[in-house]
């Protein structure tokens, strides 16, 4: 098979693992830097030209898209999708994780648990909002960030209305979530391939530290997963229309709570902590899964 990384750098962890993967099972596997990317939109003929010349024809691409450049990338993966290619996560899917009140909307209405979630606009609603999620301590998130960062955790009401203040000051989108004390500052992240999860990892914050990021200093182990917990995180991915994703959960009393589902999760932590081969799951997924993989099968059959 043909495989395409979109990615803005082959030598990152994640990136150069899934061509290591891709290439070992057999594969020809190219990395492409999505914004070099330029899309020839015709209705006969669609493609993308990359470095002054047309792409070949790939069988599979696997979108290691930023958040930084969402709407660009996703546009490049729509127009391979136009071209008949198979993506392992497609376009409208990464858009609607990214986008985290739609996400914690769309878990919530298939009875998915979440930490109790208020979202405002305006300043005046701030002392009932804060009462609605459960009263300080609480968590105060910016929509748009990432790996920790635009996450602030007010331990009273006056603090909570004074950073909700400062941020809507700022027209920042901002969400306020009930803190999971019994959490203890640590998370599970769960990677799903394909509607299985192949790898679990707790994610315990660092000393005085309640965001349990790597990034963060966090440290990382292998975990065993309930039953519970491994469902929600299958239907937290088949919710948001994911085949590979990175569920985040945190344990509490009325049992596990999805707190972000991210369609491009690195893999470097949990193939470390786990000492599991995810990159090369992936690369199975995708050989049972594209049309090309099946119609091959079947010629040789």
């Amino acid at each position: 098979m043909k495989i395409a990384i979109l990615s803005r750098n082959e030598n990152l962890y994640s990136t150069r693992r899934l061509k290591e993967a891709g290439i070992a099972r057999g594969h020809e596997v190219d990395v492409i830097d999505t914004l070099h990317c330029y899309m020839d939109i015709t209705s006969s003929r669609p493609a993308v030209r990359y470095h002054g010349k047309e792409l070949p024809k790939y069988d599979a691409i696997i979108p290691r898209i930023g958040a930084s450049v969402t709407f660009y990338g996703t546009a490049v993966a729509r127009q391979f999708e136009m071209m008949g290619t198979f993506n392992v996560n497609e376009s409208v899917a990464i858009s609607r994780s990214r986008d985290k009140l739609r996400s914690l909307q769309l878990l919530s209405r298939k009875g998915i648990g979440l930490p109790r979630t208020g979202f405002a606009s305006k300043p005046d609603n701030i002392k009932d909002l804060i009462k609605n999620v459960g009263g300080a301590p609480l968590v105060i998130k910016l929509l748009e960030g990432t790996q920790g960062i635009g996450v602030v955790l007010a331990d009273t009401a006056k603090a909570a209305e004074s950073i909700i203040e400062a941020f809507m000051g700022l027209k920042a989108n901002i969400l306020v979530q009930e803190y999971i004390k019994e959490a203890g500052g640590a998370d599970i992240r769960c990677l799903v391939v394909g509607g299985k999860v192949v790898a679990a990892m707790k994610r315990q914050g660092a000393e005085g530290e309640f965001r349990s990021n790597l990034h963060r200093g966090g440290s990382a182990e292998l975990v065993k997963l309930t039953k519970e917990e491994r469902a929600t995180a299958v239907n937290a991915a088949k919710v948001m229309g994911l085949n590979f994703c990175g569920v985040d959960l945190l344990r509490s009393h009325n049992g596990p709570m999805v707190m972000e589902v991210n369609s491009s999760p690195g893999l470097e932590g949990i193939e470390s902590a786990t000492g599991l081969d995810v990159a090369g799951k992936l690369i199975e997924f995708i050989e049972k899964t594209s049309k090309s993989a099946t119609n091959k099968t079947k010629g040789q059959g």
